[in-house]
């Protein structure tokens, strides 16, 4: 059966039939291969927190040792600007030659680049290729996001949203737990880290034979070059209401990466911190809190994704913006026990780091198909483009606050900013696609 007449079939699932039993095999499909994709992105970004440090110390000359952390800030900066201009060229990629393809195109890119990063011969070649690990991991997402949304029904678009988002967390996880096994293998640890990456491109081969290109796309591509249409990222601002409405996601995506990237990157060295003073190994205690906030990540993620269908998308993701706001100081202020900051590690996480699966599951509801990766892929990288400036000041701000608690309460007012801009957003839970 033509899989976008399956997926119109299963819009209207029947009340007394559990909604996972709505779902054909194509549908399940596109979630696990975004959903890996997705899962290997986040494996990437999270092994450069972890062994950038490390790999420093191997690729500066001893007397700029006293400098890694300034140098460490400057690779993870390059490389969400990578990510940024990665994602706005995906999603533009997207939306001209398919999602499919763009996937498999990602995929394979960021497994070569992370294999590459591997044999740095000094800091600006590791940092040259993390730009370009960057640019292939920004491009997956706004390709998987479309997919899922557009080959699954209406009634669970959120859940399939978030059961794909919480692929990033999963990759966190599985980073942490690798390596705590490898980190003690030597110096050249960070680089069998790399070398892992390489596995994700025997993913493109079941990806060729198991997902389907998007039908939805097919049409809208053929009406697009019949009508000889505006190039997506002019046309997305061309419309007075999509324009406002781009601004306003904008701003919430702003606010969702800036707290990420202000709270979770702060966590494990805050919390290994604490457990020093306490006479406990920090490393340990470090790679303990990064385990307990990825874990409450994948909770959060998939969590939206579900309230969203049930309860509306704009009321479920206002709430994590305040949750994540409200607890921010209650993490960093409230204990210095470590194993009670483990715990609310764990629970911050689940609003801080969850809230991103607003994007996957509202964005797509937002947009028409002949832009509709476009449209994704800027709102959710074009705050990078701002965000990456965050690991360049991290450091003299966490100085200049007396610490990581006043530091990270800074940032975190931007949560602000998406409480504001939300209430002006249409809801759609429920609804079918804009063609």
């Amino acid at each position: 059966m033509n899989p976008s007449a399956v997926a119109t079939a299963s819009r209207a699932a029947p009340a007394a039939v559990p909604w996972y039993r709505t779902l054909n095999r194509v549908q399940w499909n596109t979630l696990i291969g975004s959903n890996l994709g997705w899962l290997f992105d986040g494996f990437e970004t999270y092994a450069l927190v972890l062994t950038v440090g490390v790999a420093m110390q191997q690729l500066l000359a001893p007397e700029l040792h006293p400098q890694i952390p300034a140098y460490a800030g400057m690779v993870i900066a390059i490389t969400l600007l990578g990510w940024g201009v990665g994602g706005m060229i995906g999603g533009i990629l997207a939306d001209y030659i398919g999602r499919k393809r763009m996937m498999i195109i990602a995929v394979l890119a960021y497994s070569l680049t992370s294999g590459l990063s591997a044999f740095s011969f000094n800091w600006i070649s590791f940092a040259f290729l993390r730009f370009l690990v960057g640019v292939a991991v920004g491009s997956e997402w706004a390709t998987g996001s479309s997919m899922v949304a557009e080959l699954w029904p209406d009634h669970a678009r959120g859940k399939g949203a978030g059961l794909m988002q919480c692929g990033l967390g999963i990759g966190f996880f599985i980073a942490s737990l690798v390596w705590l096994f490898i980190s003690p293998l030597g110096p050249d640890a960070w680089r069998y880290m790399y070398l892992i990456g390489i596995v994700p491109a025997l993913l493109t081969l079941w990806i060729r034979r198991a997902i389907p290109e998007s039908e939805v796309w097919r049409k809208a591509a053929a009406r697009r070059r019949a009508e000889n249409a505006r190039f997506t990222l002019v046309d997305l601002f061309a419309d007075r209401s999509l324009r406002r409405q781009t601004m306003l996601v904008f701003l919430m995506s702003l606010a969702s990466t800036a707290g990420f990237w202000a709270i979770s990157t702060w966590v494990p060295p805050f919390i290994g911190g604490v457990a020093a003073a306490s006479g406990l190994n920090a490393a340990r205690w470090a790679s303990y809190a990064g385990l307990a906030y990825t874990f409450g990540a994948v909770v959060g993620y998939i969590s939206l994704g579900f309230l969203a269908d049930r309860f509306g998308r704009k009321p479920v993701t206002i709430v994590f913006f305040v949750c994540a706001l409200l607890l921010t100081p209650v993490l960093f202020f409230w204990t210095r026990d470590p194993q009670l900051l483990l715990i609310l590690a764990c629970v911050n996480a689940v609003f801080s780091n969850g809230q991103f699966s607003w994007m996957p599951a509202w964005l797509p509801e937002l947009y028409p198909t002949r832009m509709r990766a476009t449209a994704l892929a800027f709102a959710f990288n074009g705050p990078r483009f701002i965000a990456f400036l965050g690991p360049l000041v991290a450091g003299t701000m966490i100085v200049q606050f007396g610490g990581y608690g006043q530091a990270a309460m800074v940032l975190a007012l931007i949560y602000i900013v998406g409480i504001a801009a939300a209430p002006f957003l249409p809801e759609t839970v429920g609804k079918p696609l804009p063609a």
